[in-house]
């Protein structure tokens, strides 16, 4: 049995040695990008939808049976153009009666008028007999109080006349209300009518149609994180895509940032407003958009992949490369300009550098990179893996990272 335990030793020695002499045969390839000069934009991520600038609701003032429509969706109206029509016969009734009550009480003006000019007469007649004695002077009093009642009257009626003139006034109103006009140039969106239908406007006015003013111009009505609130700025360029044209960005610009917040589920947002032109008319209104808000921009930055600065080289190497404190300070958050210590690994002489880097900028994709010994087309490390050894060490380059 001891010659057996010894067999079992010498086999796993010699397996030992030769994966040891494998291990030493075999060799890291690193996988490099060249560092090279850019643009680093920290973006904002939100969601949206599209609407249109202004869009002007169209209800109704009194109420009755939609008797015509003269608009429809997608109708192309003027301002003052007829959409609709309610029953205008009940409230042609009511000024028919106003303008007959109105006529009666000018009638009774003038009949009183009639009567202030006898009561006059009267007066003058019995104020000159008193003088010479012929009647009393409570015949004079009393033709004294006839003319005075008779000019009050003529007060009351002239009231009268401008009470019923209002009357009529509000009930020609009421009926030049029966005809539903667009108040804008524009193009009907939205149709809630149909003709029969029958509309009441004594509590809530109901909304007849919608008409947006202008469909060349959009705007994106996003809700952005308060923790991403405070980086975005009026002015901001923006892109997005909707789910009709996903692979068509479209580009905004930034022109509100409302100050109300907007509270669902113990989540705070922000609405940010993106304007945007739409002169061909593929945005529709009520699309769903996926927006990108670049908060700032550094054009022609020295730049390196955000991955560069989360590698970590293998213990050999790291140790040949410059001992220990190796390790990357991290990459700034997102959007930050403030420099900041960090690592990178540069492929040089066939082996790994360490490089210490200030960074600025991070979008996610690149990192700029403000001071360090880097220089555009430094093959910067941002992987390794192992391989069998060919003709020395081989250095493969990643594809390129596409620009955000």
């Amino acid at each position: 049995m001891l010659w057996v335990a010894g067999l079992v030793a010498i086999v796993a020695a010699v397996a030992a040695l030769l994966l040891w002499r494998n291990e030493k045969s075999a060799v890291r390839e690193y996988v490099t990008v060249a560092a090279d000069r850019g643009t680093v934009a920290p973006t904002v991520i939100a969601s949206g939808t599209v609407n249109p600038v202004t869009t002007i609701q169209i209800g109704t003032y009194v109420s009755g049976v939609i008797q015509s429509l003269s608009c429809d969706f997608n109708t192309r109206v003027r301002a003052g153009q007829l959409c609709a029509k309610i029953d205008p016969r009940p409230y042609q009734t009511v000024v028919e009666q106003e303008s007959a009550a109105l006529a009666t009480a000018r009638a009774q003006l003038d009949k009183d008028r009639a009567n202030l000019a006898f009561a006059k007469v009267i007066l003058d007649r019995d104020s000159d007999l008193l003088k010479r004695n012929i009647v009393s002077q409570e015949t004079v009093d009393t033709a004294n109080n006839a003319y005075e009642q008779a000019r009050t009257q003529i007060a009351l009626d002239e009231a009268a006349v401008k009470q019923h003139q209002a009357s009529l006034d509000a009930a020609r109103i009421n009926l030049g209300y029966t005809n539903i006009v667009s108040p804008v140039d524009g193009t009907v969106v939205s149709r809630n009518v149909t003709q029969g239908q029958t509309v009441a406007a004594s509590f809530q006015t109901p909304t007849l149609f919608l008409i947006a003013t202008d469909l060349t111009q959009m705007q994106v009505d996003t809700n952005v994180s308060e923790s991403d609130i405070g980086r975005v700025q009026e002015a901001n360029a923006a892109t997005f895509t909707v789910e009709s044209f996903p692979d068509r960005p479209f580009a905004g610009t930034v022109t509100q940032v409302r100050q109300a917040p907007q509270t669902v589920q113990n989540v705070v947002t922000y609405d940010v407003v993106v304007s945007v032109p739409n002169p061909e008319g593929v945005l529709k209104p009520g699309m769903t958009a996926s927006v990108r808000i670049v908060t700032v921009r550094h054009d022609g930055a020295l730049r390196v992949p955000s991955q560069a600065l989360r590698y970590q080289p293998s213990g050999n190497e790291a140790e040949a490369a410059g001992g220990e404190g190796t390790k990357a300070a991290g990459a700034a958050r997102p959007g930050r300009t403030r420099g900041r210590e960090a690592v990178v690994w540069v492929l040089r002489d066939g082996r790994p550098q360490r490089v210490p880097v200030v960074t600025g900028l991070d979008d996610e994709t690149f990192i700029e990179v403000l001071a360090g010994d880097l220089h555009a087309g430094d093959p910067v490390i941002v992987s390794e893996r192992s391989g069998a050894a060919a003709h020395g060490q081989a250095t493969s380059s990643a594809p390129r990272m596409p620009l955000k």
